[in-house]
Protein backbone atom coordinates (compact mmCIF):
# COMPACT_ATOMS: atom_id res chain seq x y z
CA UNK A 1 0.00 0.00 0.00
CA UNK A 2 1.31 3.29 -0.57
CA UNK A 3 -0.57 6.89 0.76
CA UNK A 4 -3.44 8.44 -0.27
CA UNK A 5 -2.51 10.28 -3.58
CA UNK A 6 -3.87 13.88 -3.58
CA UNK A 7 -5.60 13.94 -6.74
CA UNK A 8 -8.84 12.83 -7.43
CA UNK A 9 -10.08 11.05 -10.63
CA UNK A 10 -12.77 10.72 -12.63
CA UNK A 11 -13.86 6.57 -13.91
CA UNK A 12 -12.78 8.02 -17.37
CA UNK A 13 -9.40 9.34 -16.08
CA UNK A 14 -8.78 6.12 -14.92
CA UNK A 15 -9.32 4.28 -17.69
CA UNK A 16 -7.01 6.81 -19.58
CA UNK A 17 -4.37 6.17 -16.92
CA UNK A 18 -4.98 2.29 -17.61
CA UNK A 19 -4.98 2.71 -20.93
CA UNK A 20 -1.39 4.86 -20.90
CA UNK A 21 0.08 2.02 -18.99
CA UNK A 22 -0.96 -0.81 -21.29
CA UNK A 23 -1.02 0.40 -24.58
CA UNK A 24 2.12 3.28 -24.12
CA UNK A 25 3.99 1.50 -21.25
CA UNK A 26 3.66 -1.75 -21.86
CA UNK A 27 2.34 -3.12 -18.97
CA UNK A 28 -0.13 -6.13 -19.77
CA UNK A 29 -3.36 -5.46 -18.46
CA UNK A 30 -3.63 -8.56 -17.02
CA UNK A 31 -0.47 -8.08 -14.75
CA UNK A 32 -2.15 -4.77 -13.60
CA UNK A 33 -4.87 -7.43 -12.30
CA UNK A 34 -2.77 -9.52 -10.87
CA UNK A 35 -1.31 -6.67 -8.65
CA UNK A 36 -4.78 -5.44 -7.80
CA UNK A 37 -5.50 -8.74 -6.48
CA UNK A 38 -2.22 -9.35 -4.37
CA UNK A 39 -2.69 -5.53 -3.13
CA UNK A 40 -5.72 -6.58 -1.60
CA UNK A 41 -5.28 -9.79 -0.61
CA UNK A 42 -2.67 -8.06 1.35
CA UNK A 43 -5.28 -5.84 3.38
CA UNK A 44 -8.09 -8.80 3.38
CA UNK A 45 -5.58 -10.80 4.84
CA UNK A 46 -5.06 -7.64 8.22
CA UNK A 47 -8.25 -7.14 8.53
CA UNK A 48 -9.57 -10.98 8.28
CA UNK A 49 -6.83 -12.49 9.79
CA UNK A 50 -7.75 -16.11 8.42
CA UNK A 51 -10.89 -16.25 11.04
CA UNK A 52 -13.59 -17.84 9.55
CA UNK A 53 -14.22 -18.58 5.11
CA UNK A 54 -13.93 -15.99 3.16
CA UNK A 55 -17.07 -14.88 0.63
CA UNK A 56 -16.12 -13.38 -2.54
CA UNK A 57 -19.19 -12.45 -4.20
CA UNK A 58 -18.20 -11.75 -8.06
CA UNK A 59 -20.25 -10.17 -10.53
CA UNK A 60 -18.98 -8.87 -14.61
CA UNK A 61 -16.02 -7.12 -15.61
CA UNK A 62 -12.63 -6.45 -14.39
CA UNK A 63 -14.34 -6.01 -11.17
CA UNK A 64 -15.04 -9.44 -10.93
CA UNK A 65 -11.28 -10.73 -12.58
CA UNK A 66 -9.68 -9.12 -9.24
CA UNK A 67 -12.14 -10.88 -7.14
CA UNK A 68 -11.03 -14.43 -8.81
CA UNK A 69 -7.59 -13.33 -8.26
CA UNK A 70 -7.93 -12.56 -4.59
CA UNK A 71 -10.06 -16.07 -4.29
CA UNK A 72 -7.11 -18.20 -6.05
CA UNK A 73 -4.40 -16.57 -4.19
CA UNK A 74 -6.57 -16.97 -0.35
CA UNK A 75 -7.00 -20.49 -1.83
CA UNK A 76 -3.39 -20.68 -2.16
CA UNK A 77 -2.52 -20.32 1.08
CA UNK A 78 -4.77 -22.87 2.79
CA UNK A 79 -7.69 -20.67 3.78
CA UNK A 80 -11.64 -21.52 3.33
CA UNK A 81 -12.93 -19.97 0.58
CA UNK A 82 -16.19 -19.64 -1.23
CA UNK A 83 -16.79 -17.90 -4.06
CA UNK A 84 -20.29 -16.65 -5.54
CA UNK A 85 -20.42 -15.76 -9.20
CA UNK A 86 -23.40 -13.97 -10.06
CA UNK A 87 -22.56 -13.62 -13.96
CA UNK A 88 -22.12 -17.05 -15.39
CA UNK A 89 -17.85 -16.84 -15.98
CA UNK A 90 -18.74 -17.92 -19.35
CA UNK A 91 -19.91 -14.94 -20.09
CA UNK A 92 -16.20 -12.59 -18.82
CA UNK A 93 -14.00 -11.19 -21.83
CA UNK A 94 -10.60 -10.28 -21.62
CA UNK A 95 -8.37 -10.35 -18.13
CA UNK A 96 -11.70 -10.95 -16.35
CA UNK A 97 -12.07 -14.32 -18.46
CA UNK A 98 -8.59 -15.39 -18.05
CA UNK A 99 -8.28 -14.67 -14.10
CA UNK A 100 -11.11 -16.93 -13.72
CA UNK A 101 -9.83 -19.48 -16.08
CA UNK A 102 -6.45 -19.36 -13.49
CA UNK A 103 -8.81 -19.79 -10.63
CA UNK A 104 -10.57 -22.62 -12.32
CA UNK A 105 -7.15 -24.36 -13.15
CA UNK A 106 -6.14 -23.82 -9.61
CA UNK A 107 -9.34 -25.80 -8.21
CA UNK A 108 -11.28 -23.20 -7.36
CA UNK A 109 -15.20 -23.93 -8.19
CA UNK A 110 -17.53 -21.03 -7.54
CA UNK A 111 -21.46 -21.73 -6.34
CA UNK A 112 -25.05 -19.95 -7.02
CA UNK A 113 -26.30 -16.75 -5.21
CA UNK A 114 -27.39 -17.51 -1.85
CA UNK A 115 -28.05 -14.98 0.96
CA UNK A 116 -27.71 -18.37 3.28
CA UNK A 117 -24.10 -18.07 2.37
CA UNK A 118 -23.90 -15.46 4.72
CA UNK A 119 -24.41 -16.49 7.56
CA UNK A 120 -20.88 -18.40 8.84
CA UNK A 121 -18.85 -15.83 6.60
CA UNK A 122 -15.64 -14.19 8.47
CA UNK A 123 -15.51 -11.70 5.82
CA UNK A 124 -16.98 -10.62 2.32
CA UNK A 125 -14.78 -9.64 -0.49
CA UNK A 126 -16.99 -7.16 -2.61
CA UNK A 127 -16.12 -8.08 -6.44
CA UNK A 128 -19.52 -6.88 -8.24
CA UNK A 129 -19.57 -3.87 -9.98
CA UNK A 130 -16.49 -1.48 -10.82
CA UNK A 131 -16.29 2.26 -11.83
CA UNK A 132 -18.26 1.74 -15.30
CA UNK A 133 -21.65 1.76 -13.58
CA UNK A 134 -24.04 4.32 -14.79
CA UNK A 135 -27.32 2.79 -14.13
CA UNK A 136 -29.14 1.71 -10.57
CA UNK A 137 -28.54 -1.80 -9.31
CA UNK A 138 -31.39 -4.83 -10.05
CA UNK A 139 -31.97 -8.22 -9.78
CA UNK A 140 -29.42 -10.52 -8.41
CA UNK A 141 -26.80 -7.35 -7.91
CA UNK A 142 -29.38 -5.37 -5.76
CA UNK A 143 -30.91 -8.74 -3.83
CA UNK A 144 -26.84 -9.39 -3.13
CA UNK A 145 -25.57 -5.87 -1.81
CA UNK A 146 -28.73 -5.44 0.14
CA UNK A 147 -28.02 -8.84 1.68
CA UNK A 148 -24.55 -7.90 2.66
CA UNK A 149 -25.26 -4.73 4.02
CA UNK A 150 -27.83 -6.47 6.07
CA UNK A 151 -25.57 -9.10 7.57
CA UNK A 152 -23.23 -7.24 9.34
CA UNK A 153 -20.13 -8.98 7.88
CA UNK A 154 -16.97 -7.13 7.03
CA UNK A 155 -16.62 -6.41 3.56
CA UNK A 156 -13.70 -5.53 1.68
CA UNK A 157 -14.45 -3.71 -1.54
CA UNK A 158 -12.39 -4.21 -4.56
CA UNK A 159 -11.56 -0.69 -6.49
CA UNK A 160 -15.11 0.93 -5.55
CA UNK A 161 -17.90 -0.58 -2.83
CA UNK A 162 -20.45 -2.13 -5.77
CA UNK A 163 -23.49 0.71 -6.41
CA UNK A 164 -21.54 3.60 -5.68
CA UNK A 165 -20.96 6.37 -8.68
CA UNK A 166 -17.41 6.58 -8.85
CA UNK A 167 -17.48 10.38 -10.13
CA UNK A 168 -20.81 11.57 -7.88
CA UNK A 169 -20.59 9.39 -5.18
CA UNK A 170 -24.27 8.65 -5.70
CA UNK A 171 -25.91 5.40 -4.29
CA UNK A 172 -27.31 3.82 -7.49
CA UNK A 173 -30.01 2.09 -6.25
CA UNK A 174 -28.36 0.38 -2.98
CA UNK A 175 -24.30 0.35 -2.37
CA UNK A 176 -21.83 -1.55 -0.46
CA UNK A 177 -21.11 -0.39 2.63
CA UNK A 178 -17.68 -1.63 2.85
CA UNK A 179 -15.32 -1.73 5.79
CA UNK A 180 -12.12 -1.17 3.73
CA UNK A 181 -12.02 -0.55 0.44
CA UNK A 182 -8.85 -1.29 -1.72
CA UNK A 183 -8.35 0.92 -4.89
CA UNK A 184 -6.13 1.04 -7.39
CA UNK A 185 -4.10 3.16 -10.30
CA UNK A 186 -6.27 6.48 -9.23
CA UNK A 187 -8.24 7.64 -6.36
CA UNK A 188 -11.88 7.97 -7.36
CA UNK A 189 -13.32 11.54 -6.20
CA UNK A 190 -16.54 9.89 -5.82
CA UNK A 191 -14.98 8.45 -2.67
CA UNK A 192 -15.22 11.69 -0.87
CA UNK A 193 -18.76 13.08 -2.05
CA UNK A 194 -22.06 12.40 -1.85
CA UNK A 195 -22.93 8.97 -0.16
CA UNK A 196 -19.19 8.10 -0.62
CA UNK A 197 -17.81 8.71 2.78
CA UNK A 198 -20.78 6.70 4.26
CA UNK A 199 -19.69 3.80 1.70
CA UNK A 200 -16.16 3.26 1.86
CA UNK A 201 -14.99 2.71 4.89
CA UNK A 202 -11.05 2.54 5.71
CA UNK A 203 -9.26 3.89 2.40
CA UNK A 204 -5.93 2.31 1.19
CA UNK A 205 -4.54 2.86 -2.27
CA UNK A 206 -2.18 0.78 -4.46
CA UNK A 207 -0.87 2.58 -7.91
CA UNK A 208 -0.12 -0.85 -9.34
CA UNK A 209 3.20 0.58 -10.74
CA UNK A 210 1.74 2.35 -13.20
CA UNK A 211 4.77 5.24 -13.50
CA UNK A 212 4.26 8.68 -12.23
CA UNK A 213 5.57 10.45 -15.66
CA UNK A 214 1.44 8.36 -17.08
CA UNK A 215 -0.20 10.09 -14.11
CA UNK A 216 1.73 13.42 -14.71
CA UNK A 217 -0.02 13.49 -18.25
CA UNK A 218 -3.40 12.73 -17.32
CA UNK A 219 -5.27 16.01 -14.91
CA UNK A 220 -7.28 15.27 -12.40
CA UNK A 221 -10.86 16.33 -11.88
CA UNK A 222 -10.05 17.23 -8.52
CA UNK A 223 -7.73 17.64 -5.71
CA UNK A 224 -7.03 17.03 -1.98
CA UNK A 225 -6.15 20.07 0.27
CA UNK A 226 -3.19 19.89 2.18
CA UNK A 227 -1.79 22.46 4.32
CA UNK A 228 1.86 21.89 2.17
CA UNK A 229 -0.66 23.94 -0.46
CA UNK A 230 -0.23 26.78 1.66
CA UNK A 231 2.92 27.00 2.63
CA UNK A 232 3.44 30.41 0.97
CA UNK A 233 0.89 31.99 3.03
CA UNK A 234 1.48 30.79 6.22
CA UNK A 235 4.53 32.58 7.21
CA UNK A 236 5.63 34.88 10.31
CA UNK A 237 4.66 38.31 10.42
CA UNK A 238 6.95 40.99 9.77
CA UNK A 239 8.49 42.30 13.23
CA UNK A 240 7.64 45.90 11.82
CA UNK A 241 4.01 44.98 10.72
CA UNK A 242 1.06 46.79 11.82
CA UNK A 243 -3.14 46.51 12.36
CA UNK A 244 -3.50 47.54 8.76
CA UNK A 245 -1.30 45.39 7.03
CA UNK A 246 -3.11 42.37 7.81
CA UNK A 247 -6.42 43.34 6.63
CA UNK A 248 -10.04 45.56 7.36
CA UNK A 249 -12.90 42.95 7.67
CA UNK A 250 -16.43 44.50 7.89
CA UNK A 251 -18.92 41.91 8.90
CA UNK A 252 -22.57 42.56 8.12
CA UNK A 253 -25.58 40.85 9.75
CA UNK A 254 -27.42 40.15 12.98
CA UNK A 255 -30.58 41.30 12.18
CA UNK A 256 -33.38 41.71 14.69
CA UNK A 257 -33.23 38.69 17.43
CA UNK A 258 -29.93 37.30 15.59
CA UNK A 259 -26.79 38.88 17.02
CA UNK A 260 -25.27 35.67 17.54
CA UNK A 261 -24.12 34.63 14.32
CA UNK A 262 -22.05 37.98 13.73
CA UNK A 263 -20.40 37.61 16.93
CA UNK A 264 -18.68 34.01 15.66
CA UNK A 265 -17.84 35.32 12.25
CA UNK A 266 -16.16 38.28 13.59
CA UNK A 267 -13.90 36.51 16.30
CA UNK A 268 -13.66 33.85 13.75
CA UNK A 269 -11.63 36.36 11.61
CA UNK A 270 -9.90 38.26 14.60
CA UNK A 271 -8.56 34.64 15.83
CA UNK A 272 -7.53 33.57 11.91
CA UNK A 273 -5.52 37.02 11.98
CA UNK A 274 -7.40 39.88 10.38
CA UNK A 275 -6.03 43.28 11.77
CA UNK A 276 -9.07 45.46 12.34
CA UNK A 277 -12.92 43.44 12.33
CA UNK A 278 -16.03 45.90 12.67
CA UNK A 279 -19.35 44.10 12.91
CA UNK A 280 -22.19 46.08 11.23
CA UNK A 281 -25.56 45.44 12.68
CA UNK A 282 -28.91 46.28 13.43
CA UNK A 283 -28.79 49.46 16.37
CA UNK A 284 -30.10 46.87 18.90
CA UNK A 285 -27.50 44.43 18.79
CA UNK A 286 -24.04 46.36 18.67
CA UNK A 287 -23.84 47.01 22.56
CA UNK A 288 -24.09 43.41 23.03
CA UNK A 289 -21.65 41.87 20.54
CA UNK A 290 -19.08 44.77 21.52
CA UNK A 291 -19.65 44.04 25.26
CA UNK A 292 -19.26 40.03 24.64
CA UNK A 293 -16.16 40.44 22.36
CA UNK A 294 -14.48 44.25 23.10
CA UNK A 295 -11.87 43.66 20.29
CA UNK A 296 -14.99 43.94 17.84
CA UNK A 297 -15.67 47.27 16.37
CA UNK A 298 -19.58 47.04 16.69
CA UNK A 299 -21.68 49.86 14.70
CA UNK A 300 -25.28 49.84 14.69
CA UNK A 301 -26.18 50.48 11.14
CA UNK A 302 -29.70 51.52 10.07
CA UNK A 303 -29.34 51.69 6.16
CA UNK A 304 -26.66 52.34 3.31
CA UNK A 305 -26.04 55.62 4.19
CA UNK A 306 -24.84 54.16 7.62
CA UNK A 307 -23.00 51.25 5.81
CA UNK A 308 -21.27 53.00 2.98
CA UNK A 309 -18.12 54.65 4.83
CA UNK A 310 -17.78 51.31 6.68
CA UNK A 311 -17.80 49.69 2.80
CA UNK A 312 -15.25 51.96 1.79
CA UNK A 313 -12.97 51.21 4.56
CA UNK A 314 -12.72 47.63 4.27
CA UNK A 315 -10.33 44.62 2.54
CA UNK A 316 -13.24 42.41 2.46
CA UNK A 317 -16.58 41.86 3.25
CA UNK A 318 -18.40 39.10 4.47
CA UNK A 319 -22.48 39.28 4.38
CA UNK A 320 -25.24 37.12 5.48
CA UNK A 321 -24.47 36.01 8.93
CA UNK A 322 -27.85 36.26 10.93
CA UNK A 323 -28.93 38.81 8.27
CA UNK A 324 -32.43 38.19 7.90
CA UNK A 325 -34.42 38.90 5.19
CA UNK A 326 -36.38 42.29 6.33
CA UNK A 327 -36.36 45.13 4.71
CA UNK A 328 -33.67 46.21 6.39
CA UNK A 329 -31.45 43.33 5.35
CA UNK A 330 -32.28 43.77 1.71
CA UNK A 331 -31.06 47.12 2.18
CA UNK A 332 -27.71 46.63 3.59
CA UNK A 333 -27.57 43.74 1.00
CA UNK A 334 -27.47 45.64 -1.96
CA UNK A 335 -25.77 48.68 -0.70
CA UNK A 336 -22.89 45.71 0.05
CA UNK A 337 -22.91 44.33 -3.33
CA UNK A 338 -22.75 47.77 -5.03
CA UNK A 339 -19.38 49.03 -2.68
CA UNK A 340 -17.30 46.18 -1.35
CA UNK A 341 -14.24 45.82 -2.96
CA UNK A 342 -14.23 41.75 -2.44
CA UNK A 343 -17.23 40.02 -0.40
CA UNK A 344 -17.84 36.12 1.55
CA UNK A 345 -21.53 36.00 0.84
CA UNK A 346 -23.43 33.27 3.37
CA UNK A 347 -26.78 32.59 5.13
CA UNK A 348 -29.27 34.84 4.60
CA UNK A 349 -27.07 36.97 2.14
CA UNK A 350 -27.39 33.72 -0.45
CA UNK A 351 -30.84 33.67 0.03
CA UNK A 352 -31.29 37.39 -0.98
CA UNK A 353 -28.93 36.75 -4.13
CA UNK A 354 -31.39 34.00 -5.13
CA UNK A 355 -34.16 35.81 -5.20
CA UNK A 356 -32.57 38.36 -7.77
CA UNK A 357 -29.57 36.60 -9.19
CA UNK A 358 -26.47 37.98 -10.46
CA UNK A 359 -23.43 37.70 -11.30
CA UNK A 360 -19.86 38.85 -10.34
CA UNK A 361 -16.04 38.36 -9.99
CA UNK A 362 -15.85 39.73 -6.75
CA UNK A 363 -17.57 37.28 -4.15
CA UNK A 364 -16.97 34.04 -2.96
CA UNK A 365 -20.32 31.81 -2.34
CA UNK A 366 -20.35 29.53 0.80
CA UNK A 367 -23.77 27.53 0.11
CA UNK A 368 -24.86 24.97 2.03
CA UNK A 369 -26.53 21.99 -0.31
CA UNK A 370 -29.99 24.00 0.96
CA UNK A 371 -29.11 27.32 -0.34
CA UNK A 372 -27.10 26.07 -3.28
CA UNK A 373 -30.56 24.34 -3.99
CA UNK A 374 -31.91 27.76 -3.82
CA UNK A 375 -29.76 29.56 -5.84
CA UNK A 376 -29.62 26.73 -9.30
CA UNK A 377 -33.91 26.63 -8.71
CA UNK A 378 -33.54 23.03 -7.37
CA UNK A 379 -33.70 20.63 -4.48
CA UNK A 380 -31.06 20.52 -2.03
CA UNK A 381 -31.46 16.24 -2.35
CA UNK A 382 -30.39 17.23 -6.22
CA UNK A 383 -27.49 18.85 -5.28
CA UNK A 384 -26.36 16.01 -3.03
CA UNK A 385 -26.92 13.95 -6.25
CA UNK A 386 -23.69 15.35 -7.66
CA UNK A 387 -22.08 17.90 -5.80
CA UNK A 388 -19.09 18.55 -8.26
CA UNK A 389 -21.64 19.28 -11.10
CA UNK A 390 -23.57 22.02 -8.48
CA UNK A 391 -20.31 23.78 -6.84
CA UNK A 392 -19.34 24.06 -10.45
CA UNK A 393 -23.22 25.18 -11.79
CA UNK A 394 -23.02 27.98 -9.21
CA UNK A 395 -19.62 29.41 -9.78
CA UNK A 396 -20.52 29.08 -13.34
CA UNK A 397 -24.24 30.78 -13.03
CA UNK A 398 -23.07 33.38 -10.62
CA UNK A 399 -19.04 33.93 -11.04
CA UNK A 400 -16.26 34.46 -8.17
CA UNK A 401 -15.31 31.20 -6.06
CA UNK A 402 -18.14 28.96 -5.15
CA UNK A 403 -17.64 26.50 -1.69
CA UNK A 404 -20.22 24.09 -1.80
CA UNK A 405 -20.13 23.12 1.85
CA UNK A 406 -20.99 19.51 3.74
CA UNK A 407 -18.60 16.92 4.21
CA UNK A 408 -16.38 17.09 1.50
CA UNK A 409 -16.50 20.67 0.72
CA UNK A 410 -15.75 21.40 -2.59
CA UNK A 411 -14.13 25.27 -3.65
CA UNK A 412 -14.18 25.96 -7.33
CA UNK A 413 -13.70 29.32 -9.79
CA UNK A 414 -14.98 26.81 -12.82
CA UNK A 415 -11.40 25.27 -13.21
CA UNK A 416 -10.09 22.26 -12.80
CA UNK A 417 -8.72 20.71 -10.48
CA UNK A 418 -11.88 21.29 -8.06
CA UNK A 419 -10.49 21.69 -4.85
CA UNK A 420 -11.92 19.14 -1.75
CA UNK A 421 -11.66 19.42 1.62
CA UNK A 422 -12.09 15.74 3.15
CA UNK A 423 -10.55 16.92 6.94
CA UNK A 424 -13.81 17.50 9.16
CA UNK A 425 -15.87 15.67 11.86
CA UNK A 426 -19.73 15.06 11.65
CA UNK A 427 -20.00 17.05 15.09
CA UNK A 428 -18.94 20.11 13.27
CA UNK A 429 -22.68 19.23 11.83
CA UNK A 430 -24.00 22.05 13.88
CA UNK A 431 -25.99 25.97 14.34
CA UNK A 432 -23.28 28.91 13.78
CA UNK A 433 -20.53 26.68 12.30
CA UNK A 434 -20.94 28.47 8.68
CA UNK A 435 -20.64 31.65 10.62
CA UNK A 436 -17.33 30.74 11.51
CA UNK A 437 -16.08 29.76 8.31
CA UNK A 438 -17.18 33.10 7.10
CA UNK A 439 -15.20 35.01 9.06
CA UNK A 440 -12.00 32.41 8.48
CA UNK A 441 -12.35 33.66 4.99
CA UNK A 442 -12.90 36.84 5.05
CA UNK A 443 -9.82 37.52 7.58
CA UNK A 444 -7.70 35.42 5.09
CA UNK A 445 -8.86 36.56 1.99
CA UNK A 446 -8.10 40.73 3.44
CA UNK A 447 -4.83 39.89 3.23
CA UNK A 448 -4.72 37.11 0.07
CA UNK A 449 -5.37 38.52 -3.14
CA UNK A 450 -6.32 34.99 -4.56
CA UNK A 451 -9.88 34.24 -3.83
CA UNK A 452 -9.61 31.16 -4.73
CA UNK A 453 -6.59 30.17 -2.46
CA UNK A 454 -7.88 31.80 0.38
CA UNK A 455 -11.17 30.65 -0.14
CA UNK A 456 -9.20 27.15 0.06
CA UNK A 457 -6.75 27.72 2.86
CA UNK A 458 -10.46 28.82 5.14
CA UNK A 459 -11.61 25.73 4.38
CA UNK A 460 -9.26 23.62 5.20
CA UNK A 461 -8.15 25.94 8.30
CA UNK A 462 -12.03 25.48 9.80
CA UNK A 463 -11.81 21.36 9.07
CA UNK A 464 -8.81 20.90 11.32
CA UNK A 465 -9.34 23.64 14.06
CA UNK A 466 -13.00 21.10 14.10
CA UNK A 467 -11.02 17.85 14.48
CA UNK A 468 -8.32 19.45 17.17
CA UNK A 469 -11.32 20.29 19.00
CA UNK A 470 -13.32 16.84 18.31
CA UNK A 471 -9.62 15.35 19.88
CA UNK A 472 -9.54 17.02 22.73
CA UNK A 473 -13.69 16.88 23.80
CA UNK A 474 -15.36 14.61 21.51
CA UNK A 475 -17.60 15.50 18.79
CA UNK A 476 -20.55 15.25 20.78
CA UNK A 477 -21.64 18.64 21.91
CA UNK A 478 -19.00 20.30 19.81
CA UNK A 479 -20.16 24.03 19.57
CA UNK A 480 -19.13 26.96 16.85
CA UNK A 481 -17.03 28.97 19.68
CA UNK A 482 -15.20 25.38 20.43
CA UNK A 483 -12.84 26.11 17.08
CA UNK A 484 -11.61 29.84 18.17
CA UNK A 485 -8.61 28.83 19.80
CA UNK A 486 -7.67 25.86 17.64
CA UNK A 487 -8.04 28.09 14.31
CA UNK A 488 -4.99 30.18 16.30
CA UNK A 489 -3.45 27.17 16.64
CA UNK A 490 -3.51 25.67 13.38
CA UNK A 491 -2.68 28.75 11.49
CA UNK A 492 0.34 29.37 13.70
CA UNK A 493 2.22 26.11 13.18
CA UNK A 494 5.49 25.84 11.84
CA UNK A 495 6.58 22.71 10.40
Amino acid sequence: MTPLPVKLHSAAEVRELDRRAIEEEGIPGYSLMQRAGEAAFAVLRDMWGGQGRLLVVCGAGNNAGDGYVVARIARGQGHDVTVVALVAPAKLTGDAARAYADFEESGGTVVDWDPALLRDAGVVADAILGTGLDRELTGRFREAVAAINASGVPVIALDIPSGLHADSGAVMGVAVRASHTVTFVGLKVGFYVGAGPDHVGTLHFDGLGVPRHVHAQVPARAQRLRRKQFADLLVPRKRSAHKGDHGRVLIIGGGPGMPGAARLAGEAALRCGAGLVTIATHHEHSAAIAAGRPELICRGVSGAADLSPLLRQADMVALGPGLGQSEWAQTVFEAALELAPRIVIDADGLNLLAAAPRRDDRWILTPHPGEAGRLLGVTAASVQQDRIASACAIAEKFGGVSVLKGAGTLITDGSDPINLCDRGNPGMATAGMGDVLTGVIAALAARIDDCSRAAALGVLAHACAGDIAAARGGELGLIAGDLMEPLREWLNRRD
